[in-house]
């Protein structure tokens, strides 16, 4: 039988249509020779007010990349690793916050820098700052020393003499002048974002 409202083609016995939803009777089916040919779409009714006749969603995907700003290096550094910060307004929330703006400082630094120097896959920021805190800042010496070692690879890709950041990194850790090594991180970052 076929469905009055919508025409298509439904299986005898089916209390609705399943294409439009509309109620079917046995009384209310069309015969075939009323139908028009299947070459031709079928005139659309309008569906019955008692019945709503539900229809899906039709989404459009939209590309994004070809926009100004997507899926472009926003970055002058590769990849798009690295973030240009004011230095003295990090220090001043670093002071302001008791520490806890240093913690996160601390985390971006550590993953923008193995970023910057190609080494994705070395300890992560959170554990840096696990570690630190479970050696009571010891691992912190360590860590100081090795982005000493990483920005310096930074500075020999941007074509400047690699200097010896990873012992004046340390020194200043030991003498409780971590922010001061940070900062000079950061100007790395910097330096490599402007490119």
């Amino acid at each position: 039988m076929f469905c009055p409202n919508c025409g298509s083609n439904v299986p005898d016995g089916t209390a609705f249509c399943p294409n439009c939803g509309a109620a079917l009777t046995s009384g209310e089916s069309t015969p075939v020779a009323e139908q028009q040919p299947e070459n031709q779409q079928p005139e659309t009714q309008q569906p019955d007010t008692q019945q709503p006749v539900y229809q899906q969603p039709v989404y459009q995907q939209t590309d994004y990349s070809s926009q100004q700003g997507y899926g472009q290096q926003s970055y002058g550094a590769p990849n798009g690793i690295g973030v240009n910060r004011n230095i003295a307004l990090c220090i001043v929330l670093s002071i302001i916050t008791c520490g806890i703006y240093g913690i996160y400082w601390m985390y971006v630094l550590n993953e923008e820098i193995n970023g910057l120097s190609g080494e994705q896959n070395a300890t992560g920021g959170g554990l840096v700052i696990l570690f630190t805190i479970i050696t009571c800042g010891i691992y912190g010496w360590y860590w100081l020393y090795k982005m000493g070692e990483r920005a310096d690879r930074i500075k020999e890709s941007m074509g400047r003499p690699g200097s010896s950041s990873a012992v004046l990194y340390l020194v200043l850790g030991i003498f409780g002048l971590g922010i001061v090594a940070y900062a000079m991180m950061q100007d790395t970052i910097n330096t490599a974002v402007n490119g």
